[in-house]
Protein backbone atom coordinates (compact mmCIF):
# COMPACT_ATOMS: atom_id res chain seq x y z
CA UNK A 1 0.00 0.00 0.00
CA UNK A 2 1.24 3.71 -0.31
CA UNK A 3 2.01 6.02 1.62
CA UNK A 4 -1.34 8.57 1.87
CA UNK A 5 -3.36 5.65 1.70
CA UNK A 6 -1.57 4.00 5.22
CA UNK A 7 -2.23 7.52 6.68
CA UNK A 8 -5.99 8.26 5.33
CA UNK A 9 -6.37 4.38 7.01
CA UNK A 10 -4.64 5.26 10.21
CA UNK A 11 -7.08 8.63 10.22
CA UNK A 12 -9.89 6.66 9.95
CA UNK A 13 -9.40 4.36 12.11
CA UNK A 14 -8.59 6.89 14.55
CA UNK A 15 -11.39 9.13 14.11
CA UNK A 16 -13.65 5.71 14.04
CA UNK A 17 -12.09 4.62 17.70
CA UNK A 18 -12.43 8.28 18.84
CA UNK A 19 -16.41 8.38 18.11
CA UNK A 20 -16.72 5.18 19.82
CA UNK A 21 -15.48 5.89 22.75
CA UNK A 22 -16.74 9.07 23.03
CA UNK A 23 -19.87 7.51 22.64
CA UNK A 24 -19.48 4.51 25.25
CA UNK A 25 -18.91 7.43 27.84
CA UNK A 26 -22.63 8.38 27.46
CA UNK A 27 -24.13 5.49 26.36
CA UNK A 28 -24.15 1.01 26.25
CA UNK A 29 -22.46 -0.77 23.69
CA UNK A 30 -25.44 -2.06 22.96
CA UNK A 31 -27.45 1.02 22.42
CA UNK A 32 -24.39 2.18 19.38
CA UNK A 33 -24.55 1.03 16.08
CA UNK A 34 -22.15 1.38 13.52
CA UNK A 35 -23.76 3.52 11.42
CA UNK A 36 -24.11 5.90 14.53
CA UNK A 37 -20.19 5.77 14.56
CA UNK A 38 -19.88 5.93 10.82
CA UNK A 39 -22.37 9.61 10.44
CA UNK A 40 -20.19 11.24 13.68
CA UNK A 41 -16.54 10.07 11.99
CA UNK A 42 -18.01 11.44 8.89
CA UNK A 43 -17.16 7.92 6.87
CA UNK A 44 -19.13 5.34 5.24
CA UNK A 45 -19.56 1.66 6.11
CA UNK A 46 -17.49 0.76 4.03
CA UNK A 47 -14.46 2.21 6.29
CA UNK A 48 -15.49 0.86 8.93
CA UNK A 49 -16.02 -2.54 7.80
CA UNK A 50 -12.21 -2.59 6.25
CA UNK A 51 -11.14 -2.22 9.26
CA UNK A 52 -13.68 -4.06 12.05
CA UNK A 53 -15.63 -6.96 11.68
CA UNK A 54 -18.70 -5.32 13.56
CA UNK A 55 -18.66 -3.46 16.96
CA UNK A 56 -17.59 -5.84 19.10
CA UNK A 57 -14.80 -6.19 16.53
CA UNK A 58 -14.05 -2.30 17.50
CA UNK A 59 -14.57 -3.11 20.94
CA UNK A 60 -12.06 -5.63 21.20
CA UNK A 61 -9.26 -3.56 19.59
CA UNK A 62 -9.54 -1.11 21.72
CA UNK A 63 -8.88 -3.26 24.48
CA UNK A 64 -5.55 -4.98 22.74
CA UNK A 65 -4.42 -1.96 22.50
CA UNK A 66 -4.25 -1.02 25.84
CA UNK A 67 -3.18 -3.77 27.22
CA UNK A 68 -0.51 -3.97 24.22
CA UNK A 69 0.23 -0.10 25.45
CA UNK A 70 0.53 -1.14 29.19
CA UNK A 71 2.32 -4.49 28.30
CA UNK A 72 5.15 -1.64 26.48
CA UNK A 73 4.68 0.10 29.80
CA UNK A 74 6.31 -2.64 31.72
CA UNK A 75 8.15 -4.48 28.55
CA UNK A 76 11.44 -4.47 30.42
CA UNK A 77 10.01 -6.34 33.53
CA UNK A 78 8.73 -8.68 31.22
CA UNK A 79 11.16 -9.74 29.10
CA UNK A 80 13.82 -9.66 32.01
CA UNK A 81 11.82 -12.03 34.23
CA UNK A 82 11.45 -9.53 37.11
CA UNK A 83 8.86 -7.45 39.01
CA UNK A 84 9.78 -3.70 40.29
CA UNK A 85 6.78 -3.61 42.05
CA UNK A 86 6.27 -0.39 40.26
CA UNK A 87 2.38 0.26 40.58
CA UNK A 88 3.27 4.19 40.54
CA UNK A 89 3.72 3.74 36.57
CA UNK A 90 0.83 1.91 36.59
CA UNK A 91 -1.25 4.74 38.43
CA UNK A 92 0.38 7.59 35.59
CA UNK A 93 -0.98 5.36 32.67
CA UNK A 94 -4.24 5.41 33.81
CA UNK A 95 -4.04 9.09 34.95
CA UNK A 96 -3.14 10.08 31.54
CA UNK A 97 -5.44 7.44 29.43
CA UNK A 98 -8.73 7.53 31.40
CA UNK A 99 -10.84 7.60 29.15
CA UNK A 100 -9.38 3.83 28.02
CA UNK A 101 -9.69 2.04 31.00
CA UNK A 102 -13.15 3.79 31.62
CA UNK A 103 -13.52 2.09 28.39
CA UNK A 104 -11.99 -0.99 29.24
CA UNK A 105 -13.97 -1.84 32.74
CA UNK A 106 -17.47 -0.38 31.04
CA UNK A 107 -16.96 -3.20 28.60
CA UNK A 108 -16.90 -5.81 31.25
CA UNK A 109 -13.27 -6.65 30.14
CA UNK A 110 -12.08 -6.42 33.94
CA UNK A 111 -13.20 -9.96 34.47
CA UNK A 112 -10.74 -11.74 32.67
CA UNK A 113 -7.90 -9.03 31.95
CA UNK A 114 -4.16 -9.42 31.57
CA UNK A 115 -2.95 -6.38 34.07
CA UNK A 116 -2.21 -7.96 36.81
CA UNK A 117 0.03 -11.41 36.99
CA UNK A 118 0.32 -13.10 40.61
CA UNK A 119 3.49 -15.24 41.65
CA UNK A 120 1.93 -18.28 42.88
CA UNK A 121 5.53 -19.29 44.69
CA UNK A 122 6.07 -16.67 46.05
CA UNK A 123 3.01 -16.26 47.74
CA UNK A 124 3.44 -20.24 48.65
CA UNK A 125 6.35 -18.96 50.93
CA UNK A 126 3.90 -15.35 52.44
CA UNK A 127 1.31 -17.43 53.44
CA UNK A 128 2.22 -21.24 53.95
CA UNK A 129 0.96 -22.60 50.78
CA UNK A 130 -2.24 -22.00 52.43
CA UNK A 131 -5.32 -20.26 50.60
CA UNK A 132 -3.62 -19.01 47.61
CA UNK A 133 -6.24 -18.75 45.53
CA UNK A 134 -8.03 -16.64 47.74
CA UNK A 135 -5.26 -14.38 48.67
CA UNK A 136 -5.08 -13.77 44.34
CA UNK A 137 -8.42 -12.97 44.04
CA UNK A 138 -8.63 -10.40 46.93
CA UNK A 139 -5.50 -8.90 45.76
CA UNK A 140 -6.74 -8.67 42.07
CA UNK A 141 -10.63 -6.99 43.21
CA UNK A 142 -9.02 -4.93 45.62
CA UNK A 143 -6.45 -3.35 42.92
CA UNK A 144 -9.49 -3.42 40.14
CA UNK A 145 -11.61 -2.11 42.40
CA UNK A 146 -9.38 0.75 43.65
CA UNK A 147 -8.75 1.56 39.93
CA UNK A 148 -12.36 1.52 39.22
CA UNK A 149 -13.11 3.96 42.19
CA UNK A 150 -10.39 6.63 41.06
CA UNK A 151 -11.55 6.56 37.56
CA UNK A 152 -14.91 7.85 38.46
CA UNK A 153 -13.16 10.22 41.08
CA UNK A 154 -11.76 11.78 38.08
CA UNK A 155 -8.44 10.90 39.49
CA UNK A 156 -8.41 13.37 41.59
CA UNK A 157 -5.69 11.62 44.05
CA UNK A 158 -2.07 12.27 42.61
CA UNK A 159 -0.84 8.85 41.35
CA UNK A 160 1.94 9.04 44.15
CA UNK A 161 -1.10 9.24 46.36
CA UNK A 162 -2.86 5.68 44.49
CA UNK A 163 0.20 4.04 44.81
CA UNK A 164 0.81 4.36 48.75
CA UNK A 165 -2.92 3.56 49.69
CA UNK A 166 -1.46 0.04 47.51
CA UNK A 167 1.84 0.09 49.53
CA UNK A 168 0.06 0.17 52.99
CA UNK A 169 -2.70 -2.36 52.13
CA UNK A 170 -0.41 -4.78 50.95
CA UNK A 171 2.46 -4.45 53.37
CA UNK A 172 5.45 -6.28 52.18
CA UNK A 173 3.57 -8.33 49.80
CA UNK A 174 3.59 -6.36 46.94
CA UNK A 175 6.19 -8.21 45.32
CA UNK A 176 3.89 -11.05 44.60
CA UNK A 177 1.68 -8.98 42.05
CA UNK A 178 3.15 -7.89 38.44
CA UNK A 179 2.14 -6.54 35.24
CA UNK A 180 1.26 -9.42 32.58
CA UNK A 181 1.97 -9.82 28.66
Amino acid sequence: MNTPNNKRKKESIERIERVFLDMLQTRELAEISISDICKQAKLNRTTFYANYTDIYGLADSIRDKLEADLSNLYRDEITQGFNSNDYLKLFRHIKDNQIFYKTYFKLGYDDNYKIITYDMNLAGQHFQNRFIVYHMEFFKSGITRIIKLWLQGGCKESPEDMFGIIKSEYQGRDELFSIKE
